[in-house]
């Protein structure tokens, strides 16, 4: 009987291996599959229960408002000079990270993860569940924002020097034409989107996704319903700022402009994009 030869890889080999599972892992998702992963939270997001989502929309709502303590903070104690809004602005990211890497409800995250699944299977129910969803998660999200706007008011948990400038952000943020507050909250609905489509192929990198565009939004001075819900409540609940004034001023039109940017625009030219591959598919 022959003997049993084994064949070792050579070295060669052992290198062409490795290069080939480099390359396999390296690979970027084809935007079919990006489509796919965000679908599929998408469709899990909109069968969870009510109670789920009222919870996990008001811790969004509260920790979002580490956006504004972040960026407070930075505030109050860099010098005033020139460069001073481009670093203050990272704590800016402080409450995105918390709410999006912890996979809480955030309403500006739902207006691509929702949005998907409907593009597909464009039915009165599942619009009708996109719709449900959209309304539980931004009042939970505002009824979040208050409840930690009211920490800040009328509790000493935060330093005078750093409410001082929490109220002065509060004010430029809210302190903008209705109109000004509408297209600037378009490039945020944007950005929010943008971030949801990468974060599939980010892997150790998410963080990093995250700080950087966030950064942007507050760099780019835009506007988001849910950062600057928590900035209106700090204004209302000191009476510095009239209850319609708040809702017709800022309110509405940032929330149309999140609306606008986030699924008008990036979502429907995200689906454009995979559209073909997944009805052939």
């Amino acid at each position: 009987m022959a003997p049993l030869i084994r064949h070792h890889p050579s070295e060669k080999e052992f290198e062409d291996a490795a290069e080939e599972k480099s390359v396999h892992e390296a690979a970027a998702l084809s935007p079919r599959m990006i489509y796919e992963v965000i679908r599929r939270d998408g469709e899990e997001e909109l069968a969870r229960t009510k109670r789920s989502l009222i919870w996990s929309g008001i811790a969004a709502g509260m920790l979002i408002s580490l956006s504004v303590l972040g960026e407070a903070i930075f505030r109050a104690h860099l010098p005033d000079v020139s460069w001073r809004p481009l670093l203050e602005n990272l704590g800016y990211s402080l409450g995105f990270l918390a709410v999006i890497m912890g996979r809480m409800q955030l309403f500006t995250e739902n207006t691509i993860t929702t949005v998907l699944p409907i593009m597909q299977q464009r039915t009165a129910h599942s619009l009708f569940c996109m719709t449900r969803l959209w309304t539980i998660v931004l009042t939970a999200n505002v009824i979040g924002a208050f409840a930690a706007a009211s920490l800040f008011v009328f509790t000493s948990a935060i330093p005078d020097e750093t409410m001082a400038a929490i109220v002065v952000l509060s004010e430029h943020a809210t302190g903008m034409a209705a109109s000004e507050s509408f297209w600037r909250a378009i490039p945020a609905g944007v950005i929010v989107a943008l971030i949801v489509w990468m974060l599939p192929q980010a892997d150790e990198a998410a963080f990093f996704l995250i700080l950087t565009f966030t950064w942007l939004i507050a760099a780019g001075d835009f506007t988001h319903i849910v950062a600057g819900s928590v900035e209106m409540a700090v204004l209302l609940l000191r009476g510095e700022l009239a209850g319609m004034q708040a809702i017709f001023g800022f309110f509405l039109p940032v929330l149309a402009g999140n609306i606008i940017g986030g699924t008008i625009i990036f979502t429907l030219v995200a689906w454009g994009q995979v559209r073909d591959d997944v009805e052939e598919g």
